[in-house]
């Protein structure tokens, strides 16, 4: 997708999402939704950056499950975590 095809999307500039990319200008949430919306995907996955945090390459990992696998990743993750001691 280009920068111009994401500005579309998201009825946003071309303009203001390259000032975003190059640190020139902030970001809102409402900017951070209509970029989420115009990908697909949840406005988590926009601010998020897997090489700088475990959690984040977790959630990463998570975003690339089937539905299913998620359910089931899910019921594994609250099962240790109720019933075994924390390290």
């Amino acid at each position: 997708m280009s920068l111009q095809d994401l500005a579309d999307a998201g009825a946003l500039s071309k303009g203001h999402l390259s000032s975003i990319e190059q640190g020139l200008a902030a970001i809102t949430i409402e900017t951070v939704e209509r970029i989420a919306t115009a990908l697909g995907v949840s406005p988590f996955c926009v601010i998020t950056f897997p090489e700088d945090d475990e959690l984040d390459r977790l959630a990463d990992l998570a975003r690339k499950l089937s539905k299913g696998d998620l359910r089931k990743l899910r019921k594994e993750l609250q099962t240790r975590t109720t019933h075994e001691p924390r390290t």
